[in-house]
């Protein structure tokens, strides 16, 4: 099946926003139950109490969002040949019931697969920021991939 993005279709062309969104109190304690439930991400009243003053979502929450945003972007429409993971995942300050984040990706370096002639690697800086502009999440990672089949030229 063909797609519209290939490895040959990702240059090093700064930071481009991938879109926004929002996440809501209900979002962020269903989540928490079913995947992280400590309490300052599941309790409101407790959360009070923490060292986050409130409720707050979960890391793995924000990371979900990211990658909601990269497929709806880009992703559901490449030849994607997976990833073998992130790099310096780091969560820098809580998201909150009701932020609104803007997710970016940068391109940091292209290059051909050593071994396999159809595959491409990207290395991509992904970064999360809320909604007055503070970094509340970064990732590296690494993106597999294909490369323009001769054919679809």
């Amino acid at each position: 099946m063909r797609k519209k993005y290939y490895w040959e279709d990702f240059k090093k062309d700064g930071k481009i926003s991938l879109g926004f969104k929002s996440i809501s109190k209900d979002e962020i304690i269903e989540f928490a139950k079913k995947y992280d439930p400590q309490y300052f991400h599941t309790n409101e009243e407790k959360a009070k109490e923490s060292q986050f003053n409130g409720l707050i979502a979960s890391g793995w929450q924000t990371c979900c969002v990211v990658m909601k945003l990269m497929c709806d972007s880009y992703l559901l429409e490449t030849d994607s040949m997976g990833s073998p993971g992130l790099e310096n995942v780091k969560w820098l300050k809580p998201v909150r019931p009701d932020d609104t984040l803007e997710v970016f990706r940068t391109i940091l370096e292209t290059r051909k697969s050593s071994t396999k002639k159809n595959l491409g690697i990207l290395k991509l800086l992904f970064e999360a920021f809320n909604q007055n502009g503070e970094l509340v999440f970064s990732t590296v990672t690494i993106q597999m991939v294909g490369r323009r089949p001769k054919h679809a030229e």
